[in-house]
């Protein structure tokens, strides 16, 4: 399949983003990727759950960096959708890039977690479990109907430890000024890293100018994750795109705001395909520590992901 189809400017950036020798590689990422999911955790054990999905013929492949994901290697989405294991929550269906964020956060057992902008709910499922449903997380989300979905889910999932709130998270310190130990901030983007050539709903809607509107959205609500969480605690700031506007800039963005505030800590991951943080972008220079960021390059298994760790040094409320 063609992959010109995606916008011609988007590939004209990817020339400036993604290191040459992996620019045939990460084009490609854009036509196929497979199925990947994780154990719940809160419902099923692995070997269980692999048990019951080998009866009915799935071959699955593990992960070497997280115990509970997996890539379904023979049948399609739909099919293990329709398994009763899925329908009774043991398992959830998410890219592999998206389980990232939650263990850099590392939410722990009895810690107070915010969830910025949580809904349809996959990394609040993620981090329950990781919690054993011990300690509080606030999921919150600005739209009701996804905000409903989140619900859901917490239901299916078996999820007891996460309070929902409906509100503007540029906003969600003013309620939970330096309250939480940790906080995810997994903002909306322009889904760059999700690209997919067969279904143009995915790329139809991108342009530079919802760039830049999605940028500064991204500015407040971050600042506001920092506010909200205690000094000395961490916040986590995702996205699912790879544009530096709304990634290495956003980051850039905070640290000339709240100076002193925040430090960004270096993230050590056992996995393949990351790309330290660009020290620049146009005529931009970015603070040099911005190279402790990190940026999943897309690939056959994992989507486009941006990830930076921040650690609170001080009161800023």
């Amino acid at each position: 399949m063609n992959q010109s189809v995606l916008p011609e400017k988007f590939l004209e950036r990817l020339l400036e983003i993604i290191p040459p020798d992996q620019i045939v590689a990460v084009r490609e990422s854009f036509i196929r990727r497979p199925t990947t999911f994780r154990v719940n955790t809160l419902k099923s054990g692995r070997a269980t759950l692999l048990a019951k999905l080998a009866e009915q013929g799935f071959q699955v492949e593990s992960v070497d960096w997280y115990g509970d994901a997996f890539v379904l290697r023979n049948k399609s989405k739909q099919e293990l959708i329709d398994t009763p294991a899925y329908q009774n929550g043991e398992m959830y269906v998410q890219g592999l890039s998206s389980m990232v964020p939650p263990l850099v956060l590392d939410p722990k057992p009895g810690e107070k977690i915010a969830d910025v902008a949580a809904a349809p709910g996959s990394k609040t499922t993620q981090m329950a479990a990781i919690m054993n449903n011990n300690g509080e997380i606030v999921a919150n989300d600005r739209s009701k109907i996804r905000l409903f979905k989140l619900v859901a889910n917490l239901k299916l999932q078996g999820v007891s430890n996460v309070r929902t709130s409906l509100a503007e998270g540029e906003a969600l310190w003013k309620r939970f000024p330096e309250y939480f130990d940790k906080t995810l901030v997994d903002v909306p983007c322009s889904l760059e890293g999700r690209f997919d050539v067969k279904n143009p709903k995915s790329y139809r809607d991108w342009s530079l100018r919802k760039v830049q509107i999605l940028s500064v959205h991204q500015q407040h609500l971050l600042r506001s994750a920092v506010s909200a969480t205690k000094p000395g605690g961490v916040i986590v700031y995702s996205t699912c795109t790879l544009s530096p506007e709304e990634n290495e800039q956003v980051i850039d963005w905070l640290l000339d705001k709240e100076p002193g505030v925040v430090e960004i800590e270096s993230i050590n991951l056992p996995l393949d395909g990351l790309q330290e943080g660009l020290s620049r972008w146009g005529k931009n220079e970015f603070a040099p520590e911005i190279r402790r960021t990190l940026r999943v390059i897309p690939s056959e298994v994992m989507e486009g992901f941006y990830i930076a760790k921040l650690r609170k040094l001080k009161s800023n409320v």
